[in-house]
């Protein structure tokens, strides 16, 4: 089949036509009169033929290469790399990191180990071991040749330390915090500035020893209080994005954390005039009187309950709140708040109506368990401490009853939070500030879940501060597309993304020195993540040579 030109009256004419054979003689039949030649070359009716019969024969290049040997088709994930691969661009982490390196002659790539060690973090997370197994079903650039020994490496360049630990520092200066100073430079703007910063932390287990110095028993926020563990502050700002990150025995007590990290934030960032924001568990009499002493503002968590101070003045205080109605993505919430002076120090009490009710309701749920309990017998009962705490001894001292007035007492502190603060701002602002807190514990949950830091089976402090400072990085690349999809009007469900990533993959297929490579169709969330975040996805089919 093919075309001929034939000029009739002195025009002239295409014809797309056959050979055939008849009676042992072959001749040409015509299939179909394409029409004047000058009106289908400027048509481009010629062109759109040669396009369609193009993506039949790659097609048929395809099928016939995988009918021939199935073994020589290369499918490989490429959504992740692609989506998280330009963020890490646009967030210049590639560049800090090769700067970093220059003059290091480790002979390989660090930083596509690191790249792949956080985008690891991101879709399953898990040892380093999992990592160097897990990469073979990505499409990676640059990852070619990268195995075990190399994540160990080059965990252990991130944690290196560079500087003897400071007089009063709880961790030594490493790479890893160069690389935070120099991320935040880079989006540093005239806009851009540490006047509010969130703070938290956790508890990071181990099934090893845990290092030189970091590994050791402490109060453990996994429940895991056989385990040696680590402590993990970390920092974000008023937008939820991960400033830093500081790593410290698991023996050190929260109160002893807040001082040490405020004091490098001033180092490492410059700040000059910061507002701290806390949990109750960092609130000391001396942390406050050394914040203050500073000259830094604070809006801390009190401790309601075992502050004499709130219980028996704050709390009993007969001014009346100021309702708040707060838009939240589950309706609207219901806030009451008010500032209470005590010996010049100022507290703010909130209650949340919604948060109250869910107290009272849970409240109710134990008593009426307890009352249950009752019947069949009390021994068994002191020793549970949800149930010890609404009990008494009756009058005759040998069994126990609900006591009224411990029910009473508790329901004072339905749905309140107690702060304390030297913040220069109003009640109702200093509230709102303390529940962006919760943005903090999100990311850490996000971190011990989504991002599972664990499990760790390094045995070196270097090692495992790299190994957790990827999931830093992590958390900083997801809260950058959260934040662009938010600003095209949506918000992408984690695991269905990654999964809908998952699903687009990428086959190249190679024969007689023609190669074909074939995407997936987009599916899921996909599309409209790459939209937000302004990356091209490759074409569905492109022909290159082998």
């Amino acid at each position: 089949m093919f075309v001929r030109e034939k000029t009739v009256n002195g025009y002239t004419y295409l014809y797309l036509v056959e050979n055939v054979r008849e009676n042992g003689r072959t001749k040409q039949q015509i299939i179909r009169n394409l029409g004047r030649k000058e009106a289908v070359l400027l048509a481009g009716d010629l062109d759109r033929l040669l396009v369609s019969i193009g993506r039949f024969t790659e097609r048929a290049m395809v099928l016939s290469a995988i009918d021939a040997d199935p073994a020589q088709v290369n499918a490989r994930r490429i959504g992740g790399p692609l989506l998280f691969g330009r963020l890490w661009e646009q967030l210049w982490v590639g560049d800090v990191l090769q700067d970093l390196l220059a003059g290091r002659q480790f002979g390989f790539a660090v930083e596509r180990a690191v790249f792949v060690a956080t985008l690891h973090r991101l879709f399953v997370s898990g040892s380093d071991r999992a990592c160097s197994e897990w990469m073979a079903s990505y499409l990676i650039d640059g990852a070619e040749g990268l195995s075990l020994h190399h994540f160990y490496r080059a965990m252990a360049w991130l944690g290196e330390e560079v500087e003897e630990k400071a007089d009063g520092a709880l961790a030594p200066r490493c790479i890893k915090d160069m690389i935070e100073e120099k991320l935040f430079d880079r989006r540093r703007d005239l806009f851009t500035d540490l006047s509010l910063v969130f703070m938290d932390t956790t508890s990071l287990s181990f099934y090893g020893d845990g290092g030189e110095t970091l590994g050791r028993r402490g109060h453990s926020k996994d429940f895991r209080p056989d385990l040696a563990q680590m402590i993990l502050a970390l920092v974000v700002d008023t937008e939820g994005r991960p400033i830093c990150t500081e790593m410290v025995p698991g023996n050190t007590a929260d109160v002893k954390v807040l001082l040490p990290v405020v004091d490098r934030l001033r180092q490492r960032f410059g700040i000059t005039r910061a507002c701290v924001v806390a949990d109750r568990g960092m609130i000391s009499a001396a942390t406050i009187a050394a914040l203050d002493e500073r000259g830094m503002e604070y809006i801390l968590g009190a401790r309601e309950h075992s502050s004499s101070v709130i219980r028996d003045i704050v709390l009993n205080d007969t001014a009346p709140m100021v309702p708040l109605v707060v838009e939240r993505q589950k309706g609207e919430t219901q806030l009451w708040v008010k500032e209470v002076k005590v010996d010049k120090q100022r507290y703010i009490v909130g209650r949340n109506d919604a948060e109250a009710e869910k107290d009272r309701a849970e409240r109710q749920a134990v008593v009426t368990g307890l009352e249950a309990q009752l019947k069949k017998g009390d021994k068994a009962l002191v020793g549970n401490s949800a149930y010890r705490r609404y009990l008494r001894r009756t009058d005759a001292g040998k069994a126990f009853e609900i006591d009224p007035g411990k029910l009473a007492d508790e329901a004072r502190f339905d749905g309140i939070t107690v702060l304390r603060t030297n913040a220069k701002i109003t009640p109702l602002r200093a509230i709102l500030r303390y529940r962006d807190l919760l943005e903090v514990e999100k990311l850490f949950r996000a971190a011990k879940a989504s991002f599972d830091t664990r499990p760790i089976f390094h045995k070196s402090d270097a090692a495992i501060r790299g190994h957790v400072f990827c999931s830093f990085l992590a958390l900083t690349l997801a809260k950058e597309l959260t934040r662009r999809c938010e600003e095209k009007g949506f918000k992408p469900e984690w695991q269905p993304l990654l999964n809908d990533l998952d699903r687009l993959q990428q086959a190249t297929i190679e024969k007689d020195g023609k190669a074909i490579t074939v995407r997936t169709p987009t599916s899921g969330m996909v599309g409209r993540v790459f939209q937000a975040t302004g990356i091209a996805l490759p074409a569905n089919i492109k022909e290159h040579h082998a």
